[in-house]
């Protein structure tokens, strides 16, 4: 969460020795890291924006909405400005007070934002006739100098403002703005900001506000006589104070307080509210305000009661925001004798807020549960300053010191007294354990030798208790509940001792050497292969419908549904089972899509999940799935989405230079028998013997039966783990040969039903080293072949890597192919094509 920290807050703690800036790069490189350093006065010119003092006001002689204002800012003569602010109209006709009225006065020159333009625009300050009266300058509002958004009025200054003197060194500062992540609750406060400061500068940390002297001379009792307290669920409050000032009148909170609020980022309201938000800023601990004269006895009792409770379920509240809010059973409630007055860490109750009617305060600072008020916050979609710091477990000591610190403000400022004796339920009170730390564990961690010395003074700077010699016992201070282990502390000793002063050292172990992750990178590259066949990756859901895996059956046959993994769980019906295939859902997600675009490729590298008998765990192999349907050629502005469609051979190409990515030469094609597959139109594909995949056409009823309507889908399923096992990343590449090549066709009568990639193999393997590439590419049938015969031909290239081949040696290895092919294959050489 963002703090904002005013640099002339955080002296109040700390001495300085640093320039701010010097300050925020210490702070970051000890963990607190400054988002921004703001110098607040930056842009206020010190000769023209002074400290002025109004002398007289006066009516202007020809406007009743304006008058003049004669204001001394230490120069030889005083100058009079025009104003239409109403608490300069006040005046008028009367005398002013003995106080004397201090304001920021800008001269001719001074650059201020636009109050009445609300874009933040800026003005250069200029003399001018105002109604026919000359005015040399300007009284200013809290907009107009940039500090906050109220134009209502003047900024009046303390009364021992110094006359005359800058503005910029009266009202200038610098704003720190960190951005606390984690459990660090510790530093959400200016004193929590003050303790790493002090720690870093080695100045001495100024606990004033902590050791108030009342508090040694008030007794402490669970049953004061003002209020009946009681807490319900200790296991959500640790422990809850309760004060009692009587007598105040709700004032404004005094300048500097409001300035400091301003700051800080939160808008002033009134004393009692300021100073409760103030001492939240300033120690950590958020608190909250009751109008004591709101709170109701339970009964017939004698004094109101404060019970802290879960809610009932349905129990309603309307929050200080004026939404009526509905809790849940477990979110926990601050109640009287009649109900809820408050969300306990979240936001008070409406029935219960401080008014300008109130005279009497009851005060409360409380520990509750950390992820119970982060439930509700998050809940309740309610985030308050309040909620953040309680959902990042507070220090339960800090109740006690921050109430009396509060407290003692209220009387002050609002002319109160404080009743003297406190309410406190602390129903058990918890330390922290004690925690080993080993010096060589401290130099084991950081790779640096810290001395003993070093450490012990580190930790005690930073408040934790040490004893022993080696090893350290150290018990951390109460506010440090995210320290429990060695490396906790390790931690603290680094970032104080500066990571910045570690010496940069290189590794001294031998690297391991290191092993290529073949998965990964053969999975990487089928992705890129793929999507340079112009396909899109998808990734679906490995939770399936068995019903889809049915449609898979064209003939409409039963699943089997032990050969699924199911789920115990599942977040519907229909999606109760982990996949055993991709193409269900590549088919459901194609569907979806071509809802929008008439031409859909897709693929997908995912696992899927098969039961192993006897094993809790299922196999998990890797598989490819890609889908394409519609035009083969994707349209374009003028043509649309038109053109002859994907068929077979257009997914045997994807599939033939995925296999040559690969560098995957013995690839062989069978006629395919999944069931999912269109007769005819797919086929099987088998590397170095090993069957890895199948493509080709989808059956018309598994297409239909996925809402596909009679469109041609092809399909591509392999084994990506077979692929790759197969796959040899480092394959050196075959060198080419310089000479030229020799090209010659035959063709073969054989028989219908001899497939042509036997025919080819045996070509391939016959002709050995000089025959470098067999490809068919003719198939011709007549009847002049003879009964179930047909013509297959073929392209030969024949090239050798250090000589020009002669005729007579292509000759002799076209004769081994012939004799070959006609004797084990009863093939007959047609003759040259």
């Amino acid at each position: 969460m963002a703090l904002r920290v005013p640099i002339s807050w955080l002296y109040d703690f700390v001495e300085p020795s640093a320039t701010p800036e010097e300050l925020a790069e210490r702070l970051t490189l000890a963990g607190l890291e400054v988002e921004s350093l703001t110098n607040l006065g930056a842009q206020w010119n010190r000769d023209v924006l002074r400290v002025g003092r109004i002398s007289e006001v006066a009516a202007h002689p020809n406007a009743d909405r304006l008058c003049l204002v004669t204001v001394d800012y230490g120069a030889a003569a005083p100058i009079t400005v025009v104003t239409g602010a109403p608490n300069m109209l006040r005046h008028l006709g009367e005398q002013l007070p003995a106080e004397p009225l201090m304001v920021p006065l800008a001269l001719v020159g001074a650059e201020l934002i636009d109050g009445h333009a609300g874009d933040g625009r800026k003005l250069k300050l200029k003399a001018g006739n105002i109604r026919g009266v000359r005015s040399e300058g300007m009284v200013c509002s809290e907009r107009e100098l940039g500090l906050s958004e109220d134009h209502e009025g003047i900024l009046i200054l303390p009364s021992d403002a110094p006359l005359g003197a800058a503005l910029a060194d009266y009202l200038g500062d610098h704003v720190l703005e960190f951005d606390i992540k984690g459990g660090f609750a510790h530093l959400l406060s200016v004193f929590g900001v003050a303790r790493e400061a002090a720690v870093l500068t080695g100045k001495t940390l100024k606990r004033g506000v902590l050791e108030i002297a009342q508090q040694e001379h008030m007794p402490t009792t669970g049953d004061p006589s003002y209020i009946q307290l009681e807490i319900a669920d200790p296991d959500l409050c640790s422990r809850y104070v309760a004060l009692l000032i009587e007598g105040i009148t709700v004032c404004p909170s005094p300048f500097w307080m409001s300035q400091r609020l301003l700051r800080a980022g939160l808008r002033p309201i009134n004393a009692i509210v300021d100073v409760t938000n103030y001492v939240m800023l300033e120690l950590g601990q958020p608190l909250h305000a009751f109008d004591y004269g709101m709170l109701r006895p339970e009964g017939q009792a004698h004094k109101p009661l404060i019970r802290v409770r879960r809610a009932q379920p349905g129990e309603k509240m309307r929050t200080l925001d004026g939404v009526e809010r509905s809790f849940d059973g477990e979110m926990l409630l601050i109640t009287d004798g009649g109900g809820a007055v408050g969300l306990a860490g979240v936001m008070g109750g409406e029935n219960s807020e401080i008014t300008d009617d109130t005279t009497a305060v009851l005060l409360e600072s409380a520990n509750f549960e950390f992820l119970n008020t982060r439930r509700t916050s998050q809940l309740l979609k309610l985030r308050t300053e309040a909620s953040d710091r309680f959902g990042k477990r507070l220090d339960p000591e800090l109740c006690l010191r921050a109430a009396l610190r509060a407290a003692t403000l209220i009387a002050e400022i609002c002319g109160g007294r404080l009743r003297m004796e406190y309410g406190d339920l602390y129903p058990q009170p918890a330390g922290l354990e004690p925690v080993r730390l080993e010096l060589d564990f401290v130099e084991r961690l950081l790779g640096v030798a810290v001395p003993r010395e070093e450490v012990v003074r580190t930790l005690e700077a930073l408040e934790f208790t040490v004893a022993g010699e080696d090893p350290l016992l150290v018990t951390p201070p109460s506010h440090r509940m995210d320290v429990s282990m060695p490396a906790d502390l390790v931690e603290e000793v680094g970032r104080i001792h500066g990571y910045d002063r570690m010496p940069h050292t290189l590794i001294q172990d031998e690297l391991p050497p290191q092993m290529r992750n073949t998965l990964l990178d053969g999975t990487e590259r089928i992705r890129d292969l793929l999507i340079g066949c112009g396909l899109d990756e998808i990734i679906t859901y490995s939770i399936v419908s068995i019903g889809d895996q049915a449609k898979l059956d064209p003939g409409g046959g039963a699943v089997d549904e032990s050969a699924f993994l199911a789920v115990k769980n599942p977040l519907s019906a229909e999606r109760g089972h982990l996949r055993r295939g991709l193409l269900a859902e590549g088919l459901n997600t194609m569907r979806a899509n071509l809802r929008f675009q008439g031409r859909v490729s897709i693929f997908e590298v995912g696992r899927v999940f098969h039961p192993r008998a006897g094993e809790m765990l299922p196999e998990e192999p890797l598989r490819l799935c890609a889908l394409l349907s519609g035009p083969r050629a994707a349209g374009f502005w003028q043509s649309g989405e038109s053109g002859p469609a994907f068929e077979f051979y257009d997914v045997k190409g994807v599939a033939e230079t995925l296999l040559e990515g690969l560098e995957q030469a013995g690839a062989e094609w069978r006629p395919g028998a999944g069931p999912a597959y269109h007769p005819g139109r797919s086929a099987q594909l088998l590397v170095e013997g090993k069957a890895v995949g199948e493509l080709g056409e989808l059956h018309p009823r598994v297409v239909a039966a996925f809402g596909l309507g009679s469109r041609t889908v092809c399909a591509l399923e392999a084994d990506v783990d077979a692929l790759l096992a197969l796959w040899h990343e480092d394959k050196q590449m075959d060198p080419l040969s310089q000479q030229p090549p020799v090209y010659e066709d035959l063709a073969f009568i054989v028989d219908e039903a001899l497939p042509a990639e036997q025919l080819r193999a045996m070509i391939a393997q016959t002709g050995g080293p000089l025959l470098r590439e067999v490809q068919l590419f003719d198939l011709y049938r007549d009847q002049r072949l003879g009964a179930g015969k047909k013509s297959l031909a073929y392209a030969l290239t024949y090239q050798a890597e250090e000589r020009t081949l002669t005729d007579g040696e292509v000759a002799k290895v076209r004769s081994k192919i012939v004799n070959r092919v006609e004797k084990e294959l009863g093939a007959e050489l047609r003759g040259e094509v």
